[in-house]
């Protein structure tokens, strides 16, 4: 049952696998949730979604979440989409070629080519992606993931928001495009409005016609907000498919190699962070994670050290386009192996922690577990352990609840981190175990070598992962003495 008076904000998230809508008061009671499959196509390097998806599992994940929702009133939407994922339409934001999603990799000889022009982007980022779409499928507006679904429901296309531009070129210092030969959108600050709900797109989605639209920020930003993470040196973990590490400093971090990126929230904090191409989408589709999480416990440390990349290259902590899924050792059988994984995406994250501290970032704030992977209770203590630090899990690790919070922000005018603050319900907090960041010292330190060996991991980047390494594990059970975290 819900209260008649009630209003309560919506966020829209669009995933790898699936649309998840979530309908959120300002107090972060949740109203009402749905959800519906998306599919795609890997093949290589290649990964495509077909963006009619997007607005037909929007309409079917929309109307489960209102289902009960009778009489409370929508304050207003936003739209979250994955980082990177491009496409071109026509004048009326139709799409006119498939969408090429965050992580792939087709587009590296574009990409090298706006490297020697002096712009820092990574092969797989939307910028040299939008250059191949041009050239394979000629004329077209260079179109976000979220901004299909925004233009469906208010009946035409509007402006990007900066969140979603970042990766395409978009400079959030100087509010300005790269000069490239492309048909570029208009871009707004997240939190914007952009228009409110058609009559066409209510009666599809069951949303009432007149909701205000938000201009949104991308799903490892959204995710950042549900974690509640935006006040300076807060950090959020979102381990999904693949890995995002997003933090809140006043200033933006500075990163020669371009591995680590700064989004602005709508207030002026900055949000840097990177991008793995490590996580739980390496897992084998076909187990019982539940399950396997029980047998895996016997093994820690694992008797195989993996480096789990889901598909081809690696982004963050490193760039190295070439990379590939690695391990070192035989694991003893299948769980052994889960294992391993498990660890490997632990010890991944452990280095992102320390790139991000050799970079001179603020870690000094508290870390927070989210994305799908933050369901597992074995996974969140198994890195807190590695990681030697404590970390918050909310009740909600969505990213739709991040876009229902920037809906409540941008339609009342409420700082984000308060509305994020309000909102957010911290389920429980994992403390690491005493001696367990030194029991996975040995394997992490291995790790850290091959990858060193093998070119990818720069040598004063392993040097400060083993000196940080050091230090934890000589205190290993007590916090701290510096001020620092791990």
């Amino acid at each position: 049952m819900t209260d008649e008076n009630e209003t309560a904000w919506l966020g829209i998230d669009l995933g790898t696998q699936s649309v998840r809508v979530l309908a959120v008061t300002a107090d972060g009671t949740v109203l009402g949730q749905g959800s519906a499959p998306l599919g795609g196509r890997r093949e290589g390097v290649r990964h495509e979604q077909d963006p009619g998806q997007w607005w037909e599992a929007v309409r079917t994940a929309s109307r489960s979440a209102l289902l009960t929702l009778t009489g409370v009133r929508i304050g207003g939407l936003a739209v979250c989409g994955t980082s990177g994922t491009v496409l071109l339409t026509d004048a009326e934001g139709r799409p006119t070629s498939p969408a090429l999603m965050y992580d792939d990799a087709r587009a590296a000889g574009e990409a090298a080519g706006l490297r020697e022009a002096g712009l820092a982007v990574q092969d797989t980022w939307a910028l040299p992606k939008a250059l191949w779409l041009a050239g394979a499928h000629g004329k077209g507006r260079v179109t976000h993931q979220p901004d299909v679904v925004t233009a469906h429901l208010t009946g035409g296309p509007v402006p990007t928001d900066s969140s979603h531009a970042l990766k395409t070129g978009y400079d959030v210092e100087r509010d300005a495009w790269p000069d490239v030969a492309l048909d570029l959108p208009e871009v707004v600050r997240p939190g914007t409005r952009l228009g409110e709900v058609c009559a066409a797109a209510a009666e599809a989605t069951g949303i009432p016609a007149g909701t205000p639209v938000v201009a949104g920020m991308t799903d490892g930003c959204a995710a950042q907000i549900a974690a509640g993470a935006l006040r300076h040196g807060s950090w959020n973990s979102v381990l999904g498919t693949t890995l995002v590490l997003k933090g809140a400093t006043p200033d933006p971090v500075r990163d020669p190699s371009g591995v680590v990126y700064n989004h602005r929230a709508p207030g002026g904090t900055w949000l840097p962070g990177g991008a793995s191409s490590v996580g739980a989408g390496a897992l084998p589709a076909d187990a019982d994670p539940v399950a396997m999480d029980e047998r895996a416990a016997a093994f820690e440390p694992s008797g195989a050290v993996a480096y789990p990349l889901v598909s081809r290259g690696e982004r963050f902590p490193f760039l190295a386009p070439d990379a590939t899924a690695f391990q070192l050792g035989t694991p003893a059988d299948d769980a052994d192996r889960w294992a391993g994984l498990l660890q490997g995406v632990g010890f991944a994250e452990r280095l992102c922690l320390d790139y991000l501290h050799h970079l001179g970032a603020p870690l000094d704030g508290p870390l927070t577990f989210t994305g799908g992977a933050a369901r597992s209770p074995y996974w969140n203590q198994l890195r807190a352990d590695i990681l030697g630090r404590p970390a918050r899990v909310p009740e909600q690790t969505e990213p739709a609840l991040g876009m229902a919070a920037l809906a409540l922000h941008g339609t009342t005018g409420t700082p984000l981190a308060e509305a994020a603050e309000h909102m957010v319900r911290i389920r429980t907090v994992v403390d690491p175990r005493p001696g367990r960041t030194a029991l996975f010292a040995e394997p992490y330190a291995r790790l850290v070598d091959e990858l060193t060996e093998r070119g990818w991991l720069p040598a004063p980047v392993a040097a400060h992962a083993h000196s940080r390494l050091d230090r934890d594990t000589s205190h290993d059970g007590a916090a701290p003495t510096d001020g620092t975290t791990p």
